[in-house]
């Protein structure tokens, strides 16, 4: 019996699901930068056997650059498992200036509440009446919260 790992390489040595192998590819030469170069990539693709890595940060384009032809060199003498059947034969890095945008998704049916914080523990010195008896209303409505 095959485990699964073998059943997904032979699923991605397939010729329908070869875009698997270049994106396992991608995956794999991006692992091998540096943490802070990897992290200012916000894409990478394959196109005309060039390999296209896009910054969101011009200077990890520009730290990109400094190693590219290490990168190439690399590479071209020992390419990863996962880029044996690709032909990369250029690499190239741009920085795009549009910006990532989030998907929020906002929960109609949920509302927000808070505890209630007065104990409705306090004096009242008002000599108008109609604000007297308005002030020590909502006292009674903070103290019957709090009993509840």
């Amino acid at each position: 019996m095959k485990n699964a790992s073998q059943i997904i390489n032979i699923i991605q040595d397939k010729p329908q699901f070869s875009k698997l192998n270049k994106v396992s590819c991608i995956k794999k030469i991006q692992s091998l930068l540096i943490s802070p170069v990897q992290k200012m990539i916000n894409f990478a693709y394959i196109k005309d056997n060039t390999l296209y890595f896009v910054f969101n940060h011009p200077a990890g384009k520009q730290e990109f650059d400094n190693n590219i032809q290490n990168i190439k060199s690399a590479l071209k003498f020992a390419p990863p498992i996962e880029c044996e059947g690709l032909n990369i034969e250029d690499i190239r890095a741009f920085v795009t200036h549009t910006p990532k945008t989030k998907q929020v998704v906002l929960k109609e049916d949920t509302k927000q509440t808070y505890p209630e914080r007065a104990s409705g523990e306090f004096i009242i010195d008002i000599k108008d009446e109609k604000l007297n008896s308005l002030v020590k209303s909502i006292r009674d409505i903070i103290k019957e919260k709090n009993d509840t």
